[in-house]
């Protein structure tokens, strides 16, 4: 039997979040719409805070994700800089931190993820994460040339900082704790290539470095102490280790959380609760696995799928996209479609770091599930992605795509 739902609430007021505010006037729903974000800001782009804002190229103004206006005519109630701090599911309500409760006929979990932070740096000036408006321009405003900026973590977001900030003149050092850096991700050829990008603009890059201590001179940050007593001097320290989901507000609800909200293949965490974006760990069907997608793109499609199951329940259907991620590093564009994660191997098709060419494509088991590439043409990863998408044997896979 389909619930009545004449009350929406979404907690969350990002890229996921919206975009399920979006899609649910998009496809009819008329009633009423509860938006709860613990920022003050209306919803805006979170790529951009490593790239364009850091570097200048863009204003605080130009990260709205719609114009005022458009978010007007989806007629929501914003409850916007009062973060969400519990979860009564007999009662259907949201708890706030302003001790009011938002209720619900239906609720959509989308708080993201935080940036993970190493311990004793709270407080300390010149250390900064990177997640929010606020951390960007607190960290733009530091970056000038001669300064040095140490990065504890070689991911894609210290990766993007690193070329942000070698093109404003910062000195910059990458520690990595592994023996390449990105290779969890992409694996290790693929995070060769991105390293000699790095090295070729005058990154300092040091794999297996395990941080143990910011170094402090009174109240601001002087160094990075490393576990073989190596003392990196630093200006200012970008902590970019992973993030955290946001999901304490969720512990007495008893939803399951591990590892983020546990969803089914349609998003569902109980009955009339869903999750979306960056916070949402679901089972996507296409690869036979648990997911959680950190991309905004993911998060789009995801609220798209989340409004169409909850409102015609009877027609539900899995979401089983293939994701797909990019980042901008210098004057590449990386571009990735699949599961990478967890590959069986990773065979390199084309490296060419001067000619800015790369393309990977990873393998588990007997299937083609992924395909990462820089200075391919669009054409190339279409093909690509459309093979992933139907479950391709893996040698079939090859054969294609090279006689292509």
């Amino acid at each position: 039997m389909s619930r009545v739902v004449n009350q929406i609430t979404i907690v969350g007021a990002s890229a996921g979040g919206l975009a399920t505010a979006e899609a649910l006037r998009r496809v009819g729903y008329g009633g009423a719409i509860t938006l709860v974000g613990d920022e003050p800001q209306l919803p805006y782009d979170r790529p951009p805070l490593s790239k364009q804002l850091l570097a200048g190229q863009w204003t605080p103004g130009q990260l709205a994700l719609r114009p005022e206006a458009d978010i007007d005519a989806l007629r929501l109630e914003l409850r916007l800089g009062v973060p969400a701090t519990g979860l009564d599911t007999a009662l259907q309500v949201v708890k706030l931190a302003d001790d009011t409760c938002v209720p619900y006929d239906a609720l959509i979990v989308a708080t993201g993820v935080r940036a993970r932070c190493v311990p004793d740096a709270d407080g300390v000036a010149g250390v900064h994460t990177l997640r929010t408006l606020p951390d960007a321009l607190g960290l733009k405003e530091r970056l000038r040339p001669g300064r040095h900026l140490v990065i504890v973590g070689a991911g894609f977001v210290g990766a993007e900082v690193a070329a942000t900030a070698r093109a404003l003149g910062v000195e910059v050092t990458l520690l990595e704790s592994g023996p390449v850096p990105l290779a969890p991700a992409v694996g290790e050829e693929a995070g060769r290539f991105l390293t000699g990008l790095h090295h070729e603009h005058g990154v300092h890059i040091h794999t297996g470095a395990a941080v143990t201590e910011i170094v402090r001179i009174g109240g601001g940050v002087a160094g990075v102490r490393l576990a073989d007593g190596t003392v990196v001097p630093a200006d200012d320290v970008l902590v970019a280790i992973g993030s955290v989901p946001n999901t304490e507000w969720l512990a007495r609800s008893g939803l399951t959380v591990a590892g983020g909200l546990v969803c089914d293949a349609y998003c569902m965490a109980a009955p009339g609760v869903y999750g979306v974006g960056d916070v949402a760990c679901w089972h996507n069907p296409l690869f036979g696995t648990a997911m959680r997608v950190e991309h905004r793109t993911n998060a789009a499609e995801q609220g798209l799928a989340v409004a169409r199951n909850l409102l015609d329940p009877d027609h539900r259907r899995p979401f089983a996209p293939v994701p797909y991620f990019w980042s901008d590093q210098y004057d590449i564009k990386v571009q990735a479609y699949g599961h990478l994660r967890d590959h069986d191997e990773a065979l390199v098709l084309d490296a060419d770091l001067k000619g800015r060419q790369l393309l990977v494509a990873y393998r588990k088991n007997d299937r083609l599930v992924g395909v990462l590439a820089a200075g391919q043409t669009p054409k190339t990863l279409r093909a690509w992605r459309a093979l992933i998408a139907v479950r391709t044997p893996w040698a079939a896979a090859l054969t294609n795509t090279t006689a292509a």
